[in-house]
């Protein structure tokens, strides 16, 4: 392929976003939460490797121990490991010591503050966090305290030289669980050491649509000549197929489910893409090519890193018009989205709060109240959608649990009946500190660990969903039921899994009191007529 041919990426080169080799999400982009998962996560589990590594080889060959705190390389390179331990423990030493600082300020305030005046405990606050928290007493007069992330991510805490791009072509379905290996450099990978922000990443993007030659590429990224045979490895001279049209009539809506949470929304005014989660081979939902080429709003459901997929996101945002994101709570645990996804690059993210509403061209986005799947944490950071578009009335209402029927009786009274109901039902998830364990202050026992879960709704309460709202028409999702994504999931059902038992109960549910239902699995257009 010569350097001045057009060539078009192909459908199958992947795009990892890496953060200190780590693949990255939300929580690896907001200063307080990295610090605290590679001072509690990654340098725990590659000092685990480096002393022990057969016992994680043996923990990763153990169905029962999928998606754990394993690392899933072979123990050969357990030097590698070690080295970037070392490089991590001295050149991350700023964010190490942000870590040392937020988990002794936390044992200050737990173990100083009696209710007094905290005017003078300024004072002690450990020297990297002066200027970046207010210290504060909820209603029961415990203290803790409130980060000015806006600062951080304009402090050295935010240091875009650990942000990398990993290119390599997908290799069947299946991808190996991302978030307890760190991506070590290997054969057919392109490494290119790129801040997530850079327009780089969009031009590199459209290629996926509007060719140009090898040597763009090397030219864009600052390649050497020893690059030329992995570049040459991501383009083909293969066109790519034009993605489907929009409805031709101003009031004809098209509803595609793609896989997972994301949902796309089109008429011929509008395109709204929920909680975005894009594949890149046959069997792994939709391409990116299969995308419209100007998608007007992405909705975001929650903080959670399947509905959060940088990877999808950072392809796309060249795209993309609006983001839409739930407002934060401004705690450590509940970092903002909108100031992640604007430090990324994205340049027009809105907030919606409980009942706010968005007018967009023939409809509106109203925000909804969302409880659970957040083992009980304050995170606030959590909004469901109900669409009004194409004379449709659509409610998605992601891994929503109904924890209190009556919120739903006061947000119907608001908003009232809807025609689509989408409703997760992942009623059997995984423990609090599999997600947050980084960010816990205190040892969690096991019993609180396996109790605070983070789950959607069950059979009976996705029932009193969709009897509240009186759903014409009822789909399952936000399943993780699709085996390529236990790349990010973990997840492997069989027909006993508790949540196919629980959404088998609500599908009869449903079908006796004369509703459709169904569980979406895989991509389907779902026909309104």
């Amino acid at each position: 392929m010569s350097d001045l041919t057009p060539s078009f990426l192909k459908t199958s080169a992947q795009m990892e976003p890496l953060f200190n080799r780590w693949y990255a999400w939300a929580h690896l982009v907001a200063p307080a939460t990295a610090a605290l998962n590679v001072a509690n996560h990654h340098v725990r589990l590659m000092r685990s490797f480096v002393n022990a590594p057969q016992i994680h080889v043996a923990a990763v060959r153990n169905p029962a121990m999928r998606g754990g705190p394993f690392l899933d390389l072979d123990p050969a390179r357990a030097g590698e490991v070690d080295a970037l331990l070392r490089r991590t423990e001295n050149d991350q030493r700023r964010l190490i010591d942000l870590a040392e600082a937020l988990t002794a300020l936390n044992e200050l305030l737990v173990n100083e503050a009696n209710g007094g005046s905290l005017a003078d405990m300024y004072g002690r606050v450990p020297d990297l966090l002066r200027g970046h928290v207010e210290l504060v007493y909820d209603l029961n007069c415990r203290a803790t305290f409130r980060l000015l992330e806006a600062l951080l991510y304009r402090s050295p805490f935010y240091d875009r030289s650990l942000q990398s791009l990993s290119l390599s072509l997908a290799k069947g379905r299946q991808r190996p669980f991302v978030f307890s290996t760190p991506r070590l450099p290997g054969d057919g990978q392109l490494d290119l050491r790129v801040p997530f922000a850079s327009p780089a990443i969009d031009e590199l993007s459209k290629m996926r649509m509007q060719p140009k030659p090898a040597g763009f590429v090397r030219e864009l990224f600052g390649l050497g000549a020893g690059d030329d045979e992995a570049v040459a490895r991501l383009l083909t001279d293969e066109v790519p197929a034009p993605p489907q049209a929009p409805p031709a009539a101003t009031t004809a809506l098209r509803v595609r489910y793609l896989g997972h949470a994301c949902l796309l929304f089109e008429t011929a005014d509008v395109s709204v893409l929920v909680d975005p989660l894009v594949g890149y081979t046959e069997g792994q939902g939709v391409c990116f090519t299969d995308l419209p080429e100007r998608i007007d709003y992405v909705l975001i459901t929650h903080t959670h890193s399947d509905h959060v997929v940088l990877e999808t996101l950072l392809q796309l945002r060249h795209r993309v018009g609006t983001v839409v994101v739930p407002r934060s709570s401004g705690s450590l645990e509940d970092p903002s989205l909108r100031l992640a996804l604007e430090a990324v690059g994205f340049r027009d993210v809105r907030e919606l709060d409980d009942l706010q509403t968005i007018d967009i061209p023939g409809g509106a986005i109203i925000g909804v109240p969302f409880f659970g799947e957040h083992g009980d944490l304050n995170i606030r950071s959590k909004t469901a959608h109900l669409l009004r578009l194409g004379g449709q009335q659509i409610l998605c209402t992601a891994d929503s649990a109904n924890l209190e029927p009556r919120l739903y009786e006061w947000v119907h009274a608001a908003v009232g009946d809807v025609d689509l109901l989408f409703v997760g039902m992942e009623c059997d998830g995984a423990p609090l500190s599999w997600m947050y364990g980084g960010l816990l202050m205190r040892r969690l026992e096991r019993k609180m660990d396996q109790s605070r879960r983070l789950c959607a709704s069950d059979a009976a309460q996705a029932l009193e969903i969709v009897r509240k709202f009186k759903a014409k028409r009822v789909f399952v999702y936000a399943m993780g039921q699709e085996e390529w994504l236990s790349f990010i999931t973990s997840i492997r059902y069989t027909d006993e899994s508790k949540p196919i038992v629980e959404s088998n109960k609500l599908l009869e549910a449903c079908r006796a009191q004369g509703v459709f239902a169904e569980r979406l699995l895989g991509t389907k257009e779902i026909r309104l007529d």
